[in-house]
């Protein structure tokens, strides 16, 4: 049996400096949450041995659970397909989940990306780290975070583009009201809205986001409001008003609905 941890992250920022090829470009700062983490375990089958198996409560079917899209990434690898069919044969896969869904922390792309660290390890696919990112591309955008294990770092393009920044992590605290986010919705209006004075707010983020790139994560939750933080913030709140009975919680983290904030010393 094979078990590790799938950590949480939030957001310390996030602006958004572009749309390119139909996708939104940001900058953002990306940080573990070593408090708040599902578990994964491969475990040796005791039943039928012929098909992927995946357990754990989530609200999808199988076939749309990214884990599961992770499994058939690793199938589309001609030199390694034949391996991990017949490893997944053998054992099943557990995830213990703590992550909220629908909750800006990232808990479907740090699945996602443990399971392929994983695969690779337990299977000896002898993956390359660029191969591992490569097929986190596919995946979603938060994978590739997941895959370099950095503590913190400053993540920019489409989230692909991923800088460790020297730093250590906070302790924080983060709760997850009972609304759910889904994040295209979250991203289309802040889009439309952004359409009416888009030179302006991309110049306006891209030096703001020029500034937090250079400062600790503590400086900034210290010096700046949640609202010049998150772009996705203010079309969250348009989009699920329930969330401003919540906003005294501290920082919203990607598209939400989590807020997170320091632990007192």
């Amino acid at each position: 049996m094979l078990e590790k941890k799938s950590f949480a992250k939030v957001n310390i920022y996030l602006k958004i400096i572009g749309i390119k090829d139909g996708y939104h470009l940001l900058n953002s700062r990306f940080m573990i949450v070593n408090s708040l983490y599902d578990t994964i375990t491969f475990k040796k089958k005791s039943g039928p041995k012929d098909a992927f198996e995946l357990s754990g409560k989530f609200s999808c079917k199988k076939e749309d659970n990214i884990i599961y899209k992770a499994y058939k990434a690793l199938l589309r690898v001609d030199k390694i397909s034949k391996k991990v069919e017949n490893f997944f044969e053998e054992y099943s896969v557990n995830v213990q989940k703590n992550i909220p869904e629908f909750a800006g922390l990232g808990g479907g792309s740090s699945n996602a990306a443990t399971f392929l660290k994983m695969a690779n390890e337990a299977i000896e696919l002898k993956l390359t780290k660029d191969e591992l990112l490569n097929l986190a591309s596919s995946l979603g955008a938060d994978v590739a975070f997941f895959i370099n294990e950095f503590e913190s770092a400053n993540v920019s393009g489409i989230g692909e583009n991923v800088l460790k920044f020297d730093e250590n992590t906070l302790e924080l605290n983060i709760y997850t009201p009972p609304v759910k986010c889904v994040t295209k919705d979250v991203y289309a209006t802040f889009r439309k809205e952004l359409m009416k004075n888009y030179d302006k707010i991309i110049s306006d983020n891209i030096k703001l986001a020029t500034k937090l790139d250079t400062l600790k994560s503590k400086e900034i939750l210290k010096d700046y409001a949640p609202t010049e933080l998150n772009d996705l913030f203010a079309p969250a709140i348009k989009l699920y008003p329930k969330l401003q009975d919540y906003v005294d919680y501290g920082f919203f983290s990607g598209s939400g609905s989590s807020f997170f904030k320091e632990l007192e010393a």
